[in-house]
């Protein structure tokens, strides 16, 4: 048996807890700021299987991570998920199984994550206006969203976030009601910054780019806004805030004004198996072709895990002009 490290650590001594596991590149929304309108997914035997996506959430475990979270595309319409969800919650040494979703599958599905050991939600909701939701997801409907929003609240999971992408001109007018609308669920919100990932041509991302300050200081007209420090462990990059009257938190994601990488605990897997080290870069490592390797053991994939340590760049360099930084898009990077 190989003697390996029981944490992973970086070479600039950042501890790596956390794993983002993408089960799909596909959708059922096309949101304007992730996808382009036409979209090439990924062909399906270039994606990894279920049993594939079990074996790395367990590699990472076996080497200390504690935190996994499912994400896609949308997780929630891969075929099967609930098979990997379950066996993941059974998995020694996770303490947090998460997953990120439009919300679309979560009035079906909302008891049985909760069952199978999910215990954080992070939902996206861009727009409480239908007509303007479904410009934005350019395919969604906003009345099964909130329907699957209300479904994970009454379902009592330790943990719900709603996520908002603020575009200016198109949905900052909207950012006092949906922090009332987290505010009236008890449920926690945060705002994100635009990432520049993929070439899209549906808005000017220069013309369209809101920092966290501008939402903050709209969010204080009503709501004086009390810091909680940098971001924990748990909470990903999001730097929390609280409300004196309330007990839901209100957080900003902010790769582009206030760069958090010297926190950076985690790495990105994607449908295809390319293990990321940072969102910002395309330092990567190919696990899908040590997973399907003849005779390939965990302690190949753990061996290639621990390496990639040496390959997780000190920070990314986001700027907010038209042009991507990176060309790949959010739904194959892994939301």
């Amino acid at each position: 048996m190989s003697d390996f490290p029981q944490q992973l650590i970086d070479r600039f001594g950042r501890r790596v807890d956390y794993v983002r596991l993408s089960v799909t590149d596909r959708c059922d929304f096309r949101c304007v700021y992730c996808m382009a309108e036409d979209m090439t997914f990924v062909p399906k035997p270039r994606v990894l299987s279920l049993e594939e996506l079990q074996q790395i959430g367990q590699a990472f475990t076996e080497l200390g991570v504690s935190k996994i979270r499912l994400t896609g595309g949308e997780p929630l319409i891969r075929n099967g998920v609930m098979s990997l969800v379950e066996s993941l919650g059974r998995l020694p040494g996770l303490r947090d199984l998460a997953i990120t979703t439009n919300g679309s599958q979560l009035q079906r599905l909302a008891p049985a994550l909760r069952a199978a050991g999910v215990n954080r939600l992070n939902i996206s909701l861009d727009s409480l206006n239908s007509r303007r939701f479904r410009q934005l997801t350019r395919t969604g409907n906003l009345d099964q969203v909130l329907a699957g929003i209300d479904a994970a609240v009454n379902t009592g999971f330790q943990r719900i976030r709603l996520n908002a992408v603020v575009l200016r001109g198109r949905n900052d007018d909207e950012v006092p009601a949906l922090v009332n609308f987290a505010r009236d669920r008890g449920i926690d919100l945060a705002f994100i910054e635009e990432m520049p990932l993929g070439q899209i041509s549906e808005h000017n991302r220069a013309e369209t780019f809101m920092p966290s300050e501008a939402i903050r200081e709209l969010i204080e007209v009503e709501h004086p806004l009390e810091a909680l420090g940098d971001p924990g462990a748990s909470d990903g990059p999001s730097r929390y805030y609280r409300m004196a009257d309330s007990n839901s938190r209100i957080g900003f994601i902010s790769p582009h004004s206030h760069n958090f990488c010297h926190l950076c605990n985690r790495v990105r897997v994607t449908a295809e198996g390319r293990l990321l080290l940072c969102l910002g870069n395309e330092h990567s490592v190919d696990l899908r072709a040590i997973l399907r390797q003849p005779n390939a053991t965990l302690d190949d994939l753990k061996h290639a895990i621990v390496g990639a340590m040496d390959v997780k760049p000190e920070r990314h360099y986001f700027d907010h002009s038209d042009e991507p930084s990176i060309l790949r898009f959010m739904n194959t990077t892994g939301g």
